[in-house]
């Protein structure tokens, strides 16, 4: 074999390249991990502006750590949940899709990018496309979470059959009852049916409220206003009735219906006996009015009201004992201040309060607008409510 002088030289160039690849990988390696303690530096700084409600200096601390490590992929989710934090949804929705467009991103990872998502457009109002990311989402094991997404959102639209079935498949995912939403969805159905004049099948969803939800009292409710619809007073007043065995505690609700049919179909009497015994049973202001209503005699008004306030002290008792006190003209000036003294300590304590989140409201209503939830109004107000709990 020829030996040739180019080996010679070869060898010192081989292993001059050799040396400057590794020093070039060094570098790398250097550079790379200066990223890294940068990136972790600036993440931990963001905690910590985080943890002292700092969120701006926070977000500025977090865009540091996510560009000196573009790859570490909870940095992207903090950010991104900070800025859903401050309504800054449309920044939010930028990171969380960037993470998306990612090819390397892990599955798990992706179903969490795609729910947060989902949560930026709701928040944002974009409900239609959160809808189309949460039914994506629906196969996964976020499917509790997007379901129950899902529901809000049927029921901010008012698509009362889709809400039906999303929450009939949150019960056979194992979350709970939702029998109590369910009837009220099929309530809410039956007005619509109602208002549009098809009474059958306003009748025919109640039934379905009533199987989801035996002591369901809004749809016996209902009945009773299609009834009386129909000029089936006897059979309204009926339905009404039959509340007072199934929650005795929400006649006082439809108390002033009570009374009116009562009168309406001759039976004033036994409409007096009927309320004196829920009264006695179920205290309650409304069912104290509609026993009133009933009584012509104004004696006996001022007697039952006086009873009342003595054996309920509430500033609502007092009111109806002075408006029922009798007297001669000399003291309708006094009757009047008093009563107008009494009206303005009542002014904020003759509404309902929420008991999930205390949004009040002058009026009983099946549907809290605050928390969304159903059924969480009382059927007394704060007045009564704060004597017998204090």
């Amino acid at each position: 074999m020829e030996f040739e002088l180019w080996w010679l030289l070869a060898l010192p160039v081989t292993f001059g390249l050799g040396w400057l690849a590794s020093r070039l990988d060094l570098l790398q390696l250097r550079r790379d991990g200066g990223n890294r303690r940068q990136a972790s530096l600036a993440y931990f700084r963001g905690l910590n502006f985080l943890l002292s409600e700092q969120q701006d200096k926070a977000i500025d601390a977090f865009i540091e750590a996510v560009t000196a490590d573009p790859d570490t992929v909870d940095l992207h989710f903090a950010l991104g949940n900070l800025f859903r934090r401050r309504g800054e949804y449309e920044r939010a929705v930028r990171v969380h899709q960037n993470l998306l467009g990612r090819a390397d991103l892990a599955a798990a990872q992706r179903q969490r990018a795609q729910i947060a998502l989902a949560q930026d457009f709701f928040k944002a109002g974009l409900l239609d496309r959160a809808e189309a990311v949460y039914t994506a989402l629906t196969g996964t094991a976020y499917a509790s979470e997007a379901f129950a997404a899902l529901l809000q959102i049927h029921e901010r639209t008012r698509e009362w059959q889709s809400a039906i079935d999303i929450a009939q498949r949150l019960e056979r995912l194992g979350t709970g009852s939702w029998s109590r939403q369910i009837a009220h969805y099929w309530c809410e159905i039956a007005l619509r049916q109602r208002r549009d004049g098809d009474l059958v099948a306003a009748l025919d969803s109640l039934e379905r409220a009533g199987a989801a939800d035996p002591q369901a009292v809004r749809p016996w409710q209902l009945r009773s206003l299609i009834a009386q619809q129909q000029g089936q007073g006897e059979q309204a007043l009926g339905y009404l009735r039959h509340i007072a065995t199934l929650r005795p505690d929400f006649t006082a609700v439809v108390a002033a219906d009570i009374a009116r049919l009562f009168r309406e179909t001759g039976q004033v009497d036994a409409g007096r006996e009927w309320l004196r015994v829920q009264l006695q049973e179920t205290p309650a202001i409304e069912l104290l009015d509609a026993l009133l209503a009933l009584e012509d005699d104004a004696e006996q008004r001022r007697r039952l009201s006086l009873q009342y306030l003595q054996a309920h002290k509430s500033l609502l008792a007092a009111r109806r004992a002075v408006e029922c006190a009798g007297g001669g003209a000399a003291d309708e000036g006094l009757r009047a201040a008093v009563a107008q003294a009494l009206d303005g300590a009542l002014d904020n304590r003759q509404r309902y309060r929420c008991a999930a989140c205390g949004f009040e409201a002058r009026n009983h209503t099946w549907h809290c607008p605050a928390c969304m939830g159903w059924d969480t109004y009382p059927p007394r107000r704060s007045e009564e409510l704060a004597l017998t709990h204090p």
